[in-house]
């Protein structure tokens, strides 16, 4: 692939508080429709620069380019969203008093919506299909109407993720997706994930390596806020700096 199937390029990003570089010219690039891995030590960076490219935090220097080269250094969070760049957080954000279906339907994108008229069933025919597609994709189908508060914890990643794709995202930023899922939820999440990375470039962060082994094509291993190996699974875990990061007996911040 060429620069020019780049959905996302991350041009020498520095995020500098007060002296510590938590990224460091960090140069790190996503082609569409790619799933890519990023994993790396406690203090490597990795969550920062999903905050730096979703507009969370502001990096001190360089460039983030999305798209057809829009440069998202500067634009809000809201603005960036709009643009097509989702986020999941670690921690699932639903409304748990509420119910499935209700979740998925306030974050269908609209030109206009407010929550009333969402609440009150006003949702268009085209609309509602799409929430049931959603929910057959994400494997609620069966819980529509359960209150979303009542589901495993696996079941509530699945509904923000599908929350998130709702919102028409080209690029989807995942942290950590499957913290605290078990062996079964953990399987599901990575045929999830396999399957939206058809429609859409996602960047997970991860540190389970067996669910890395799962999912991941490319793997990059951030340390000390720069990218240090790209590979397949089998080529970064043979690397002789990764494997010594990872045995501690390199300088790793935390």
């Amino acid at each position: 692939m060429t620069d020019g199937d780049l959905i996302l390029n991350c041009e020498n990003v520095v995020m500098d508080y007060d002296g510590f570089k938590a990224l460091n010219n960090c140069n790190f690039s996503v082609h569409y429709n790619e799933l890519r891995v990023v994993i790396g030590p406690n203090g490597a960076g990795k969550t920062t620069l999903l905050d730096v490219i979703c507009g969370k935090t502001r990096p001190t220097s360089g460039k983030i380019l999305f798209g057809k080269g829009t440069n998202l250094v500067g634009k809000n969070a809201e603005d960036i969203t709009k643009l097509g760049v989702g986020r999941k957080f670690q921690a699932p954000s639903i409304y748990g008093n509420l119910s499935v279906w209700q979740n998925l339907d306030l974050s269908v994108k609209r030109p206009s919506k407010g929550v009333f008229p969402t609440l009150m069933g006003r949702s268009s025919a085209a609309e509602r299909a799409r929430i049931e597609e959603t929910l057959e994709t994400i494997g609620l189908s069966n819980h529509a109407h359960d209150r979303a508060g009542a589901l495993s914890h696996g079941q509530k990643q699945w509904l923000e993720i599908g929350m998130v794709i709702l919102q028409d995202p080209s690029l989807l930023l995942v942290d950590e997706p499957v913290a605290g899922m078990s062996d079964k939820e953990t399987e599901q999440t990575g045929r999830l994930l396999t399957s939206l990375s058809e429609k859409q470039a996602i960047v997970v962060i991860e540190h389970d390596m067996d669910f890395v082994r799962q999912i991941a094509k490319i793997v990059t291993v951030l340390a000390e806020g720069t990218v240090i190996c790209e590979g397949t699974v089998e080529a970064v875990q043979a690397d002789d700096h990764v494997r010594e990061i990872y045995l501690g007996r390199a300088k790793v911040a935390h």
